[in-house]
């Protein structure tokens, strides 16, 4: 995950809510697999998959017609969040299963509202879009069934010159966000756990000035680990970073997560699970060649540096199932000490059952038991 030198705030602030734990990826553009124009369009046209050649141009190949089409939208652009799905692509795990995916970028609204309403078979999301989405007066079709990553990853980063190591710290200063309602929520938790009065932080939506902001224009972001600081380390740039489950253990939430409508886990059961197990094939093979795994992303997110994609793809080769025996499973732990913080700050007005919002049980790890 959960997972930016750009923020696109109108993306961010769509209908469901960018959670934390998420993408940490840039706002350049990427080549996703297959086109990135729309997930409108990529769903109601279900355009052919392409694998590259290796002089970079696209061939067709001649047995997809046999393939069952499927959609999935990320949650932002093409990152190492997503590593795993590009690795079953590109080395046919998906097509050994009879699969033709066709990974593209969100474009108009959330992910979780395409995916609720058919516009991709899958998505990446959040575990904080899931359970608002749920507890919302008119709730999405949607659940999660996999997460990608095990542990939260992302903390808040100041400019270590500044001397900011605190949320104690926070009163008076200036965070640039983007604007979501569960981003308040814990920025004013862990201030008042610190004994900080939250009412004396200044909260402004970042204009995508990127992390050079911090030195100079203002002094509190949230980073995600296996991306954003990874940028800082490669630009020189010195900053203090708080991990969120540090700073309270329920901030420890599933980010991201592979989510699909009720429909289609309803009406696609077999589908689902043959998704999942190819996809789980990719997230082992990135686990055990981090360096491969991070070329093979390239391929499909060309602007990224090789350094940048091989130092994440390293970090996150220990995230992925990290003090998990099999992948992608979640636990009602999770799911409800996050809903419980969700209502308390007021994010949300009811609970919700972990039931309801995930389960695991189109996990390969599920056949085995």
């Amino acid at each position: 995950m959960k997972k930016r030198e750009k923020i696109c705030a109108a993306a961010l602030c769509a209908a469901v809510m960018m959670a934390a734990a998420g993408c940490g990826a840039q706002s350049g553009e990427t080549v996703a697999a297959g086109s990135a124009a729309g997930a409108d369009n990529a769903v109601s046209e279900k355009e052919t998959e392409a694998v590259a050649s290796e002089d970079g141009t696209a061939e067709k190949k001649e047995d997809d017609a046999s393939l069952e089409d499927v959609t999935v939208i990320l949650d932002y652009v093409a990152n190492t969040n997503h590593t795993g799905m590009y690795v079953a692509l590109d080395k046919g795990y998906y097509k050994d299963l009879g699969l033709n995916v066709n990974i593209v970028e969100p474009t108009e609204g959330a992910t979780a509202t395409l995916v609720a309403v058919g516009k991709g078979d899958f998505g990446i999301s959040y575990q904080e879009d899931v359970t608002i989405a749920l507890a919302s007066e008119d709730p999405l079709p949607i659940k999660a069934i996999a997460a990608l990553i095990q542990h939260n990853t992302s903390g808040f980063v100041t400019y270590a010159d500044k001397n900011i190591t605190s949320p104690a710290d926070f009163e008076g200063k200036t965070y640039a966000g983007w604007g979501g309602p569960g981003e308040s929520a814990v920025l004013n938790a862990v201030m008042t756990q610190a004994g900080a009065d939250f009412s004396k932080l200044n909260i402004i939506t970042s204009d995508g000035a990127g992390f050079a902001a911090l030195e100079n224009q203002v002094d509190i972001m949230w980073f995600f680990e296996a991306w954003d600081n990874i940028q800082c380390e490669l630009a020189d740039f010195p900053i203090n970073y708080m991990p969120l489950r540090d700073l309270d253990e329920r901030l420890d939430y599933y980010t991201p997560v592979i989510i699909a409508s009720d429909e289609t886990l309803e009406q696609k059961p077999e589908m689902v699970r043959r998704f999942l197990e190819a996809t789980e094939q990719g997230y082992e093979y990135a686990i055990e060649n981090p360096e491969e795994s991070a070329e093979i992303l390239h391929k499909y997110a060309p602007d990224y540096s090789m350094d940048l994609l091989s130092r994440s793809q390293e970090y996150l080769a220990d995230k992925y199932m990290e003090d998990s025996d099999t992948w992608g499973t979640m636990k009602d732990s999770v799911w409800d000490n996050y809903t419980d913080f969700m209502v308390e700050y007021g994010v949300i007005d009811k609970d919700i059952p972990a039931a309801d919002c995930y389960t695991n049980e189109f996990l390969p790890s599920a056949d085995a038991q």
